[in-house]
C-alpha cells in the first residue's frame, strides 16, 4: 500500500523523475528515503492508470521519448567534442 505522508505531487515528482531523467529506483529511494518498494509500487500503479487514460499515456510516452532525445543530444555533443578535437590535431599535423 502506497505511504500516505507523501502526496500526489510528490508521487508524481518521483516517477518524472524515473522515466524522464532516467534515475534509477534505487538513487531515489536512497535520495528520498522512500521504503522498500514504495517507487516501485507507485510505477506499478502508473502503468495501471497509463492503460486506462490515453491522455496519462501520451505524457509518459513524451517523458520518455524526452529522455531518449536528452540522451541521444549527449551523445552526439560527445561525438562532436571528438571530432573538433580530431580536427584540431590533424589540422596541426598538416601545417607542419
Amino acid at each position: 500500500m502506497a505511504n500516505k505522508k507523501h502526496d500526489q505531487h510528490f508521487r508524481q515528482k518521483m516517477i518524472k523523475l524515473r522515466l524522464e531523467e532516467g534515475r534509477t529506483i534505487k538513487s531515489l529511494t536512497d535520495e528520498y528515503h522512500l521504503g522498500n518498494g514504495t517507487l516501485s509500487y507507485w510505477l506499478k500503479k502508473h502503468r495501471e492508470e497509463c492503460k486506462e487514460d490515453p491522455k496519462l499515456q501520451s505524457e509518459t510516452d513524451q517523458m520518455i521519448e524526452n529522455r531518449e532525445l536528452r540522451k541521444r543530444l549527449e551523445e552526439l555533443e560527445k561525438e562532436n567534442r571528438f571530432l573538433k578535437k580530431a580536427a584540431a590535431f590533424f589540422a596541426k599535423e598538416i601545417d607542419k
